[in-house]
Parts: C-alpha cells; sequence; structure tokens
C-alpha cells in the first residue's frame, strides 16, 4: 500500500512537472513567435531584390534576358540601376527603361521622368510603379509593375509617427493609437475605481448579510458577462446617449469607450475588493469603535487601508483587461487613427488596429501588427511593475 501511494506521487509529481514546462515552454515559443515577426521590418528591408511583374505578355527581355510566358516575379539585383523592358504591343515593339538610385541597406530610389513610350505610369504605393499599355480590347491591357524593396522602418518614426496608412503610402506611426489606449484606459480606472471601491465598502460594512449575498452573486455573475455583449450594450444605448447629450454627429466616441470600459472593470474590482475587505479581522473593527470613530470612519480610514494590498491587486486586474479589451472598443470607440483634441472625437486602441487589420494585412502590414504587439505587451508590463511598485511601498510603510 505505501509503495502503491509512493509510485503514485511519483506519476503525479512528473506529470504536473511535464504539463508546467509544456505550458511554459509553448508560452515561450510565443512570446519568441511575435518578437521575431515584430522586430523584422526595423532590421531587414521588405525584400532583398528588386521585382518586376508582367500582365498579358508573352515574351519579354529584360536587361538582354528573355522570359517566355513569364508568371509571378522577375527578380533583380537591388542595386540594379537600370532596368530595361522590350516587349511587343500591338503588333510594335516597344520598350520601357526604369532609371534606378541604389541607397543604402537595400533601399532603391526610382528616378523621374519615366521613358514609358505608349505606356501610362501610375504608383499603386509608395514603392510600386505599374505601367498600362494599351490591349486589342478595354479589358486586356497589359500591364508592367515594378516593385522596389521597403527598407528597414525607422523604430521611432513608428512609436512617433502621427499618421497610419499601410496601403499606399507605408507610414506606420502608432502614436495616436497609443495614446488613444492610454486615454481609455485610465479614463476607465478614473471613472470607475471609487464607485468600485465605495460598492465594495457599502457590502463589506453596511449592507446586511442577506442582501450581501445577492448583490455578490450579481457582481460575479456581470464579471463573466462576454466583452461583445458589453460592446453592444454601449453601441446601442451609451452611443445614442452621448450623441443626444452633446450634439455630435457620431457619439462613437472616447468618451463612449471610457464609459463602456468603466462598466467592464467594475465587477471585478468590486468583487475582489469586497472580499479583501471582508477578510479584515473584526478585531481591527472593534478597536476603532471603541475609541470613538464612527462605522463610516472606520471603513474609510482601517478597514480600507488595512485591505489595500488585495484592492490594488483587483485594480490591477481591472486595468489588464481594459488595457487588452478589443471588441467592445471597436464597437464603440469609433476607430479613428487620429491625435484627438476633446473626448468627443473618435478614437482607435492598440488592440483594435491589430483586430481589424490582421484578417486582410500581407508583408510588412502583417509584421508591424505584431510589432503593435510588442509595444502592447511592454505597455502593460511598465505600468503593472509602477502599480506593483507602489503596492510594495505601500506595504512597508504599513
Amino acid at each position: 500500500m505505501i509503495f502503491s501511494r509512493r509510485l503514485t506521487d511519483i506519476i503525479f509529481a512528473w506529470l504536473f512537472r511535464a504539463v508546467s514546462f509544456t505550458g511554459a515552454a509553448a508560452l515561450g515559443a510565443i512570446v519568441i513567435f511575435i518578437f521575431v515577426q515584430g522586430s523584422q521590418p526595423f532590421i531587414f528591408p521588405g525584400a532583398h531584390n528588386l521585382r518586376l511583374v508582367v500582365e498579358r505578355f508573352d515574351r519579354v527581355t529584360v536587361n538582354g534576358q528573355v522570359y517566355e510566358n513569364p508568371e509571378g516575379f522577375i527578380e533583380l539585383p537591388w542595386d540594379t540601376k537600370t532596368v530595361s523592358v522590350e516587349f511587343v504591343n500591338q503588333g510594335e515593339e516597344q520598350s520601357l527603361e526604369f532609371r534606378l538610385a541604389p541607397g543604402k541597406k537595400g533601399s532603391t530610389s526610382l528616378l523621374h521622368p519615366i521613358e514609358t513610350g505608349t505606356g501610362t505610369a501610375s504608383f499603386p504605393d509608395a514603392y510600386t510603379c505599374s505601367v498600362t499599355y494599351p490591349g486589342i480590347m478595354a479589358g486586356l491591357t497589359q500591364k508592367i509593375h515594378l516593385i522596389l524593396p521597403e527598407p528597414p522602418y525607422n523604430f521611432f518614426s513608428f512609436l512617433g509617427g502621427t499618421e497610419w496608412l499601410p496601403a499606399y503610402q507605408k507610414k506606420y506611426g502608432i502614436f495616436p493609437m497609443i495614446l488613444g489606449s492610454i486615454f481609455v484606459c485610465f479614463g476607465a480606472l478614473l471613472l470607475g475605481v471609487p464607485v468600485a471601491l465605495l460598492c465594495a465598502l457599502f457590502m463589506a460594512e453596511f449592507m446586511p448579510e442577506k442582501m450581501t449575498n445577492i448583490f455578490r452573486g450579481a457582481v460575479e455573475l456581470l464579471a463573466g458577462i462576454p466583452s461583445v455583449v458589453y460592446g453592444f450594450f454601449g453601441l446601442m444605448v451609451i452611443v445614442p446617449f452621448v450623441k443626444q447629450t452633446f450634439g455630435i454627429p457620431s457619439g462613437n466616441s472616447l468618451l463612449s469607450a471610457t464609459l463602456v470600459l468603466t462598466i467592464m472593470i467594475l465587477p471585478t474590482i468590486i468583487a475582489i475588493s469586497e472580499k479583501c475587505l471582508q477578510a479584515v479581522p473584526r478585531s481591527r473593527r472593534e478597536a476603532s469603535l471603541a475609541l470613538g470613530a464612527s462605522k463610516m470612519q472606520t471603513a474609510l480610514f482601517v478597514v480600507l487601508p488595512h485591505a489595500k494590498s488585495g484592492v490594488l491587486a483587483g485594480i490591477i486586474l481591472g486595468f489588464s483587461r481594459a488595457v487588452g479589451e478589443t471588441m467592445a472598443v471597436i464597437l464603440v470607440a469609433g476607430n479613428s487613427a487620429q491625435i484627438i483634441k476633446n473626448p468627443l472625437e473618435g478614437v482607435r486602441t492598440l488592440t483594435a488596429t491589430i483586430a481589424l487589420e490582421m484578417g486582410y494585412a500581407e508583408g510588412r502590414h502583417a509584421q508591424m501588427l505584431f510589432a503593435i504587439g510588442i509595444i502592447l505587451l511592454v505597455m502593460i508590463l511598465i505600468l503593472n511593475s509602477i502599480i506593483l511598485f507602489i503596492r510594495r511601498r505601500g506595504d512597508e510603510e504599513a
């Protein structure tokens, strides 16, 4: 019997170790993958070569090399100074020449003017030049696309840039989204923490026990409601309320997002704070009352300071939920990547940017979204560290 128990203990101990190691390894692999993907656009160019794409050509000659029925990319060295393309258009020999100025770190600039002959040049984005030639029919035009390699993006332009234009100009400034995330989260804390603490104090110190049990169950139920439900409530109730109250064209704004997040974090902070307040020894209350303090004074100046460690933990959890919230913010915030001047303007957060654009992003655009994830992770670590530092200082002073 003793041997079987010992064997069972050994098996479960190794099982727990294996599960813990697997979980830690999986989490580490995810973090490493995000950091690798997010750091690439600041270290490496978007491509290591020039790329040429032709449409509806049976035969082209690029810098003296003949390509029959070309499909996909025709790759050229990034430091090529001239790209000459010869082809047949409407039975006539045509030529196209791109003049380039190779730079540093794999970057290349296109020089103007472009000798297109009978073609028309256009620029779908900052690193692509398309030349269109007339075809036999209107829908059968022939096109030649030259795609330049994107140089490594400046990290400080990423953090401090004010324009998020990933499609055409290839600008990836996230400063408006950083401000939007900070404004929304701290606004929710500013409104939600006082209300949550007062509710927790009332439930723990003044409300009858039977009523406390009922309200505690309701608060825990609210804490488990999915965020998309809160977002739908905000879209149907808070957004029209803000619109009608302030007489603005749209109620999707920073104020609406702040109010929705305030409602969302209240149950978490109330539930944790109330349990911590209940855990304060009864002798502390009796000593305060014996010295002549009122019940309100006892609650505010005796019970609450003794439970501040747990209360701060509840605030941290509520703040973490506010920072990572996505769906509710998308529905009510307006999602405008701009530096706002008042709380009635639309705002976009970091999490909303990832959720809105990850579905169709590719190449450098997708890597920049991973970089936003890194910034979001660092922001949460820094803010939580500050709160934990304040909590530790308070414990030492106590």
